[in-house]
Formats: C-alpha cells, sequence, structure tokens
C-alpha cells in the first residue's frame, strides 16, 4: 500500500443514514473518472435490500450500488457479511454470500466475531487479487464511536487501521446538531484514531452554501480537521440506502395519472424493486401499512419479505386482506413480487418450521387470489435469470421475444395447482403466473425490463383509458447511471478531495 494512488479511502458517518452508501457511490464514480480503479467494500452490512451477483451469492443492494459507479460487476466480496434481520432480535448471517447461520442480538460477538473477520479479509483479499492495482474505497457502518461496540467493531476503524485507510467523516445537517455531531464523534475517538481522519463532509445542506461559511470555519479551527465540502440537498431520486430513507420519501408528483399503492410489510424486503416505478413521472406510489385504508388505487403491489408467514399474519389481521380481496374481486389488479406472490396464493406449507416460528408441520391459508401453493425448504433459490415475457400479451403490448431479466432471492417453491386457469408469465414456467387481473412473479428487478414495465402500465392506462405510454423506454439501468453521474458531478462540484487523496 505504498503507492499514494491505492491507498484506502473510507466514508464514515457521525451516525446511521448520515448518507454513507450515495456518498461512497460518488466516491467511486468520481475516482473511476479520474482513471482509477475503484473497489467498493463494506465489510458488514445489515439490511433487508439484498441482491444476487452472478455466482449466485447474496450481497447488499448498497453495495451493488457502489459497483456499478466503479464500472464494476457486483460481487459478494465487496459485501463479505450481510445481516438479514428477522425479528425476536435475530438476524440471519451471511457470509461471502451464502447463508452461515441465525446470529442473536445477544451472543453475536462472542460466536460470530472471529468468523466474521476472516470473512473481511477474505473479501479484501479476492478484490485485491483481482485488482491489483485498485484503490479500496470503504463504507463504514452507523457511527464508528459506539464505545459499548468499538472493541468489537468489525467494520469501522479496526476496518481503517488495519488497512491505513484515509477517512472521510459525513455529517448530516439536515438532522439538526451538525456541530455536536462532528465534534463529538472526534472526541470520542482513540488518539490512534484520529489521525485517520483526514476530511469533513457535511451533507444535505438546504440553501446557498456561503450560509455556513461561519460554521465550516468554526469546525475547522475547532476540530483541525478540513471541512472538504457540503454537499447540497438532492432533489433527485436516488435508490434509498436503507427502509428509513424509503419511508421518508415524498412524493412530488401532484400531477401523476395513476396511483399504486404498495403494502409496507413489516418485514419489508428488496424495497429497490420499487425504484424503476418511483422514477416513472406519470405514477404515484402510495406505501400502505397494514390496517391502514387501501382506497381506490389503479394497482396493488405486494414487494418482498424477509419473513412471509408474519408478514401474511399482520395482513390476515388487520383489514388490509378484507380490502384486498374485495378490490381483487372488482377485478382491481395487484402484483406480487417473491414473498408477495406467494402470499397470493391458496396455501403456504412450511413442514420445517423454517417460516413459522420455529413450528414444524405449519400450513396456512394465502390470500387466495392465484391458485398457486408454496412449500417452504432448507434450500434458497440464489441466481440471476433471464426468460422471455409471455404477458402483458406480446402482440398488443410489442413484448415479442423480449427477455425478462432479474435475479432469484427465496426460500420456498410454488406451483399452479390449476394450469389451466393459471398462465406463466414467462416462458421459465417457475418464474410467476397471472390469473384474470392478479399476477405475481418470483423476480426481483422485473420492474427494471423498461418495456415490459411500460406494458405493465399501459395496461392499467387502458383501464383508465388513458393513451398508452411509448413501448420502448431505456432499462432502468441507463437511468441509474445517469442518476450516478448527477451525483458524481454534484460531488466533484461541492468537495474537494486533495486532502484525502494526497
Amino acid at each position: 500500500m505504498n503507492d499514494p494512488s491505492q491507498r484506502p479511502l473510507m466514508v464514515l458517518g457521525t451516525s446511521s443514514g448520515a448518507g454513507k452508501s450515495l456518498m461512497t457511490a460518488a466516491l467511486c464514480r468520481m475516482l473511476k473518472r479520474r482513471g482509477e480503479q475503484p473497489l467498493p467494500f463494506k465489510g458488514q452490512n445489515m439490511s433487508l435490500n439484498a441482491w444476487v451477483d452472478g455466482a449466485g451469492g447474496e450481497m447488499a443492494y448498497s453495495q451493488a450500488l457502489q459497483a456499478w459507479a466503479a464500472g464494476l460487476e457486483p460481487q459478494v466480496a465487496m459485501n463479505p457479511v450481510l445481516l438479514k434481520p428477522q425479528g425476536d432480535s435475530t438476524s440471519e448471517l451471511i457470509h461471502l454470500g451464502q447463508s452461515v447461520g441465525i446470529a442473536r442480538a445477544e451472543t453475536y460477538y462472542q460466536e460470530w466475531f472471529k468468523p466474521g473477520w476472516q470473512a473481511i479479509r477474505s473479501g479484501l483479499a479476492s478484490l485485491k487479487a483481482q485488482y491489483p492495482h485498485g484503490r479500496l474505497v470503504l463504507e463504514g457502518a452507523g457511527s464508528p464511536v459506539e464505545v459499548n461496540l468499538q472493541a468489537r467493531d468489525l467494520t469501522n476503524l479496526r476496518l481503517a487501521q488495519y488497512l491505513r485507510a484515509r477517512c472521510l467523516l459525513v455529517a448530516d445537517i439536515e438532522r439538526g446538531g451538525v456541530f455536536a455531531q462532528v465534534v463529538g464523534s472526534l472526541a470520542l475517538l482513540r488518539p490512534v484514531e484520529r489521525p485517520l481522519i483526514a476530511g469533513i463532509l457535511i451533507n444535505r445542506f438546504r440553501g446557498r452554501r456561503e450560509l455556513f461559511d461561519q460554521g465550516r470555519r468554526w469546525l475547522e479551527e475547532h476540530t483541525g480537521v478540513p471541512v472538504l465540502g457540503v454537499m447540497p440537498w438532492l432533489e433527485e431520486l436516488f435508490p434509498p440506502e436503507d427502509s428509513l430513507d424509503l419511508l421518508e420519501r415524498h412524493s412530488r408528483k401532484p400531477n401523476a395519472e395513476l396511483e399504486i399503492a404498495v403494502l409496507r410489510l413489516p418485514s419489508l424486503s428488496n424495497f429497490s424493486d420499487l425504484d424503476p416505478l418511483e422514477a416513472e413521472p406519470s405514477l404515484r406510489l402510495r406505501w400502505v401499512k397494514p390496517g391502514e385504508c387501501l382506497g381506490q388505487p389503479d394497482a396493488v403491489v405486494i414487494p418482498g419479505s424477509k419473513q412471509t408467514l408474519r408478514d401474511l399474519a399482520a395482513l390476515q389481521a388487520s383489514s388490509t386482506a378484507t380490502e384486498l380481496r374485495r378490490y381483487a374481486a372488482a377485478a382491481g389488479p395487484v402484483f406480487g413480487i417473491c414473498g408477495g406472490l406467494q402470499m397470493l396464493g391458496s396455501v403456504l406449507r412450511d413442514p420445517q418450521g423454517l417460516e413459522g416460528g420455529g413450528q414444524g408441520g405449519h400450513e396456512v391459508p394465502g390470500l387466495g387470489l392465484l391458485p398457486i401453493t408454496t412449500t417452504f425448504g432448507a434450500s434458497k433459490a440464489l441466481q440471476q435469470r433471464r426468460s422471455q415475457a409471455l404477458w402483458p400479451a406480446p402482440a398488443e403490448f410489442e413484448l415479442q421475444g423480449f427477455e425478462l431479466q432479474g435475479f432469484e432471492l427465496h426460500r420456498g417453491h410454488s406451483h399452479c395447482d390449476q394450469p389451466e386457469h393459471c398462465q406463466p408469465i414467462a416462458s421459465a414456467a417457475d418464474l410467476g403466473w397471472v390469473q384474470g387481473s392478479i399476477a405475481g412473479t418470483y423476480l426481483h428487478g422485473v420492474f427494471e425490463n423498461g418495456p415490459w414495465r411500460r406494458a405493465w402500465l399501459n395496461l392499467l392506462r387502458q383501464r383508465r383509458g388513458l393513451s398508452p405510454l411509448p413501448a420502448n423506454p431505456v432499462n432502468h439501468l441507463v437511468q441509474r447511471e445517469l442518476l450516478l453521474d448527477r451525483l458524481a458531478d454534484a460531488f466533484e462540484t461541492h468537495v474537494q478531495l486533495g486532502p484525502l487523496l494526497d
């Protein structure tokens, strides 16, 4: 690591949700523009928003986004430890893409610290072997100065010291108390850690930047650390970093022609599936908790779930299930993704108690809107998939020969009990089904397929008597690239990285 151009960089935050993930993505794109090969890395992440890489391994979506910003294909080495919360202070634990067990909060560090550190070192070694001239760009987790956790830290300052990384400390001014955030974080660093902090970044500033000039000077005088930039509040809608960011998003589409209700399940997962719909200018999403009024939307989407049976029980115990059945009986369009597809079915079986709180032989009725049966097993379906679209009708919506792309990430195998009434939505018959106005798929990322997304939206528009949207939009990955470029443009405009890079 003697070459300064290869010295690792690290983005730390004064708190969770400070904007570390997007700032890391911006830094990756900016270094890529300068001719370097950035290597995004987050040693340990806790998220239900996942991605499956080309080798069939699970990783956090935020590291996949950073990989795209760096011009790389995502791989699990970029996020070697992933915790997927599943309630009752437990999480499914993923090491280097594969499930290795269930971790309990109270015993996590005693049981999993050493295996986690080994997974992190293996991920680092893999990336450096593949890209010997690349520069690691690391993202921390939460706050790096949680004093009760510092001795057991896996992914913040322990990693920064191990790699001699130069660190950028990000503080969110939108939350208030930014001076206390920065000064308090620096004060809690140990003497050996303080020299690692090369700069401060103030994030999400509203108004004219010169209004913060006095505050900038104060921070530099009182901390001795340069403030490298003040990032403005970005109006573009970027992929959310975690569920908190998702729930804080407010639609700014007063003239939207369609409204889709999305069920905000208690164990909501893979909510990035909805980003392509958020990006549609003619469409507004409305998130509905179990028990809240469903209303009369143009469609209802049931997204993925980490705890399918528990989330189904929450729906059944509320008024939402009754409203949803009434809505479907009136030919209202309903679309389920992964766990949402399973909930639409007739029966869900859990013979080994994998989804039902550890009780074997568990069998529960589904919402009864699709004639499918799901049986949960120990193995996961983890793979990227491609299949020719069969629905919406190819002849009517110009989808003839169109290939759907996405990935599977689920437990449970489903089959249609009434094949004469249940049409596959793709040539791979196990990817999903449609019956009348009710449809669902196991394919995460289905809405990223632009022509397919528009075909589905045009079905909804046809019901409303609206003119169809153009059938050949760019895929969402192209929109994602444009957003990453806009993010990097703003980063380069508002952040001076000389002290971090030199």
